[in-house]
């Protein structure tokens, strides 16, 4: 197909993307490997199929995950359409019935005529000529993966990921801990949580005892020794934790001028100083278990978890080093990526980078420099993570308010109520979108004028 867009992988990035290629008149050539090659963790050849849970999370409004998928909603989503269509009974959350979304997302490209699919894998990458949307996801093939090695240089493909549980910093009880630095250098901005001998042991024995996740056939659990598990660490000696993560050597507690026994440590996690993490605390463990025996924890009795520790097979590249906030790769402007493998986690960030990694192909195709999303939306705060992150120790994310630009000081110091302050940031932000939807589309109109306005 002649002059087309290359999109490699039909997951929910490479779906989406294609979509908005086609709908704002732009032919696209869809590659996906199944069924000729199939991958360890797809059960079908349909697009966009879902492989772990059928969750897109919360649609409650107001709340982060609620205000990515509302902008996508609002920019002409295809896979959010099909997500309501076959969503199943799920509480505040959006669930989906996996079989006949991605039934209904296939049949939907399928049958679009600017849309020819190949079924076929991609092994070599043209970063000269075409313009190429990599969606290729977590499981990259091989072949595929050292294509992308080539274009990005050594050291930019990551092949592990490790995530250490947050809570909520108002759900910590500190008459139970105190701050302090390792050997009071520094300010004191850790939040110790100090264990005697019989707290360490309880909560050392609890944590042997541990359900964990049930590992998949395709998932290699060769953990790297720089981020092992708690649990792995305790199966080595009933010390080495204390020689690890909950070591507390220099934590001195002021209010008693003694050392304790074990110590956990919480390190701020965002300027607002609204949650912290876990140092160290990785682990494989069923979501209930971690609660269960990290509220052994002083301090964390009644601990609200914003995020459980996870450690799992990804392969992603290294954003920051790599990509303009377009999601085109600096070096190589033709090229963009999008869903997994460009540093984002989770299934409606996936399908969000690929509706922004679309809509920036199809401009550059018709001759638009491409405009990236606010910093004020969810869209630009998802690429402002994946190209702003600290690229010496980048990680994938999902959307949360942490990462969300926070309301000017006059805003703040007005409106108290949390609650208040996340539907000012939500409303700030939808109104920030449509401008940028208004530009693209008079943009689009205005180089390529045949083509209808999307909205």
């Amino acid at each position: 197909m002649q002059n087309a867009i290359r999109i490699i992988g039909a997951g929910l990035a490479g779906s989406e993307a294609a979509w908005q290629c086609a709908r704002r008149g732009v032919p696209v050539e869809l590659f996906e490997m199944r069924p000729a090659r199939s991958t360890p963790a797809h059960q079908t050849a349909n697009f966009a199929e879902l492989v772990c849970s059928n969750s897109l999370k919360s649609d409650t409004e107001n709340t982060a995950p609620w205000l990515l998928k509302e902008e996508m909603r609002r920019a002409g989503s295809l896979l959010m359409e099909i997500a309501h269509e076959t969503a199943v009974p799920a509480g505040h959350a959006l669930a989906v019935d996996r079989e006949r979304f991605s039934q209904k997302v296939t049949a939907a490209l399928e049958r679009e005529p600017l849309i020819h699919i190949r079924r076929e894998e991609v092994t070599a990458i043209d970063e000269h000529n075409a313009i190429t949307v990599i969606a290729s996801g977590p499981l990259t093939s091989d072949a595929l993966a050292q294509e992308i090695l080539r274009l990005s240089g050594s050291q930019q493909l990551y092949f592990y990921d490790s995530i250490s549980p947050i809570v909520e910093a108002d759900s910590i009880d500190m008459s139970r801990v105190y701050l302090a630095a390792r050997y009071d250098k520094g300010t004191p901005d850790y939040i110790n949580c100090p264990l005697t001998k019989e707290e360490y042991d309880c909560f050392l024995d609890a944590l042997l005892q541990a359900v964990p996740v049930e590992g998949k056939d395709w998932e290699k659990l060769n953990y790297f020794e720089g981020c092992l598990p708690i649990e792995e660490l305790a199966r080595r000696g009933r010390d080495t934790l204390r020689f690890g993560p909950m070591k507390p050597v220099g934590l001195r507690d002021p209010r008693t001028g003694q050392t304790p026994y074990a110590a956990v440590q919480l390190r701020q996690e965002n300027l607002r100083a609204d949650s912290y993490n876990l140092v160290g605390f990785q682990n494989h463990l069923k979501f209930g278990e971690q609660a269960r025996i990290l509220r052994l924890i002083p301090g964390l009795e009644d601990a609200k978890f914003l995020r459980y520790g996870q450690i799992h097979r990804n392969t992603y590249i290294n954003g920051p080093a790599l990509l303009r906030e377009t999601l085109q790769m600096k070096q190589h402007p033709n090229m963009l990526f999008a869903g997994q493998i460009s540093g984002v986690e989770g299934y409606v960030e996936s399908m969000a980078t690929g509706l922004l990694a679309g809509m920036q192909a199809a401009a550059l195709a018709v001759g638009i420099r491409p405009l990236a999303p606010p910093r004020t939306t969810a869209l630009g705060t998802l690429v402002n993570y994946i190209c702003k992150a600290d690229a010496r120790n980048f990680q994938p994310a999902n959307i949360t308010f942490d990462l969300l630009l926070p309301l000017d000081g006059e805003t703040l110091r007005r409106i108290r109520d949390k609650k208040q302050r996340h539907a000012q940031v939500c409303q700030r932000a939808l109104a920030k979108l449509q401008v940028w939807l208004e530009a693209h589309n008079a943009a689009l109109s205005d180089r390529h004028p045949t083509q209808a306005c999307v909205s």
